[in-house]
């Protein structure tokens, strides 16, 4: 007979991993928000815009809330920049054309890139919005499937392969499954090159607003996706998102 207090520890062990210290980072989040919400609402935007850059910068957690009173702040504040890019943020979670405006209006483009979103965006954005359900989902199932290979020896194949399937699954999900690196041109203008030099050439010459993929980085230099190519662009002319 297999040592089910043993099998529960386990259990209990792999659970704690998939949700490290939740709970006391969503109270601390909520106590700051409110700080700052009570401080916007008293109209002290600049001692607001620090808490809520705070959240969002050292405590890496906001609101889409949040993130329009950080614009409007900003935007009141003539940082175009950083209002651009704070309802960029905001698009992710409302991809609204009506924010596209407000971006085109703010740094003064008549078009914008990359605010595109196709199928296979908007299903990763679905799995990224999940993504903790999957994991702990694919991870309790896996336990289960492990105990009951322990508690019936006989039936073992039976419940071992779905195991393996879903540890992969959790280990995927875990691991693998992430928000792509994209951010914000808030430079203007921004030489955007075919190569990480100032002497290669000049695919486009644009100004503050458009959005990009960052593949990588190389020194001074971001590789973006740009039309569907490989361009470069100086780190100082791009926001994270």
């Amino acid at each position: 007979m297999p040592n089910l207090r043993w099998i529960f520890l386990v259990f209990l062990s792999a659970f704690s991993l998939v949700y490290p210290h939740q709970a006391d980072s969503q109270v601390e989040g909520k106590t700051n928000l409110s700080t700052a919400d009570s401080l916007f609402a008293e109209k002290k935007y600049k001692e607001a815009l620090k808490v809520y850059e705070n959240i969002l910068y050292q405590e890496n957690a906001y609101s889409p809330a949040m993130l329009i009173k950080m614009g409007f702040i900003s935007e009141g504040l003539g940082d175009y920049g950083k209002a651009s890019l704070y309802l960029s943020k905001y698009y992710d979670y409302n991809p609204n054309p009506e924010v596209i405006d407000k971006i085109k209006s703010l740094t003064g483009q008549a078009s914008l890139e990359g605010y595109q979103i196709s199928d296979q965006d908007r299903f990763l954005r679905l799995l990224l919005d999940y993504k903790t359900t999957i994991t702990g989902a694919a991870a309790l199932l896996m336990l289960v499937f492990l105990i009951l290979v322990f508690v019936f020896p006989a039936k073992r194949t039976v419940f071992y392969y779905p195991a393996i399937l879903f540890l992969i699954i959790t280990f995927v999900s875990n691991n693998f499954l992430n928000k792509p690196d994209t951010g914000i041109i808030t430079g203007g203008p921004v030489l955007i090159m075919d190569s990480p030099s100032s002497a290669g050439n000049l695919i486009r010459r644009v100004e503050a607003g458009h959005r990009v993929t960052i593949s990588s980085s190389k020194d001074m230099w971001y590789e973006i996706e740009w039309g569907n190519k490989t361009a470069y662009v100086r780190k100082a002319d791009i926001s994270k998102i």
